[in-house]
């Protein structure tokens, strides 16, 4: 029996699905990561560097050390923040999604500040430890100039002489990079690395780029351990709040100890300086448990098939 024309059914080809801007250019994740990063650098470093220097000078002074935070706040918005949340919908159309952006949950917020806390006190004890370590004469002489520079207008920074003035240097130096270079390192960069290269080569190699960023040779190996963490609370949590949350705190505590004039080289049990091996030794162990029992907890909190809830 023929068919009329209207009991013919013509199926439609479907539509072929949206590619990122990145699938339709052949652009690996890798590839973005880095493009990223040059992309931060020459805008944040380079361009955000010359505009504080016409605007407020080379270095913090006293006199116009509260322009100084105010540039660098509003530097790290407009140079790193706005690149980094355009360059983001290149890679993806869920950018929430892409930069684990979501409703944490509370456990994941707290254990972790146990964790940064006692690897701050371990990573102290390093620096010590650190400054130990010979170096030619020729250079010795040099490293001591650069190193009296960089904690010389880092104390200009962070210091504070009164409450209101200590919270604006936290809301400054502590929360705005804390919510900044979170997006920008473990949200946009670790992330493109982690589709690339995999999730624990990608936490590791954004670590190392996030210590090598702050331009602080004596302090490279901390920050690159501190980034490397980091990167692993916001993988594992899959939330970036956690990450951002622990970089707060991390940077919180180190403004209050400057405020109450603690010794740049103390831990909780008292300067590395004046303490002998075996308590050093002790330190570092003790705070070595915590941190790994802090991290067993929230390994076993964010176990597979534990889901977390998440923005909608």
């Amino acid at each position: 029996m023929n068919e009329t024309p209207e009991q013919i059914h013509i199926q439609e080809p479907l539509p072929p699905p949206r590619q990122t801007f990145l699938e339709r250019h052949g652009i690996s994740p890798v590839m973005f990561g880095v493009l990223a990063l040059i992309v931060a650098f020459f805008s944040y470093e380079i361009l955000g560097s010359v505009i504080a220097y016409f605007l407020v000078g080379e270095t913090p002074t006293p006199q116009n050390v509260n322009a100084f935070r105010a540039v660098t706040g509003v530097s790290q918005f407009v140079f790193l923040l706005v690149p980094t949340l355009l360059l983001v919908r290149l890679a993806t159309f869920s950018p929430l999604e892409y930069l684990r952006i979501r409703t944490p949950d509370w456990r994941t917020l707290l254990i972790p500040l146990v964790g940064v806390y006692s690897l701050q006190q371990m990573l102290q004890i390093y620096l010590f430890v650190q400054e130990k370590i010979p170096v030619p004469e020729e250079m010795q002489s040099y490293l001591e100039k650069y190193k009296h520079l960089i904690e010389q207008a880092m104390g200009v920074m962070v210091g504070a002489s009164s409450i209101p003035e200590l919270l604006l240097v936290i809301a400054t130096i502590a929360l705005v990079p804390a919510i900044v270079e979170e997006i920008h390192f473990r949200g946009l960069v670790q992330r493109s690395f982690e589709k690339g290269l995999g999730k624990y080569n990608g936490i590791v190699l954004t670590g190392i780029i996030f210590g090598l960023y702050h331009l602080n040779p004596f302090a490279l190996v901390p920050l690159a351990v501190l980034g490397v963490y980091l990167g692993f609370l916001a993988m594992r949590a899959n939330n970036l709040w956690v990450s951002v949350v622990a970089h707060f705190v991390n940077n919180t505590i180190a403004c209050v100890a400057v405020y109450i004039q603690q010794d740049d080289d103390a831990v909780v049990t008292g300067s590395v300086h004046s303490m002998s091996v075996p308590m050093l030794l002790g330190t570092f162990w003790f705070f070595g448990v915590i941190f790994l029992l802090s991290t067993y907890y929230f390994i076993h909190i964010t176990k597979p098939g534990q889901e977390l809830p998440s923005a909608q």
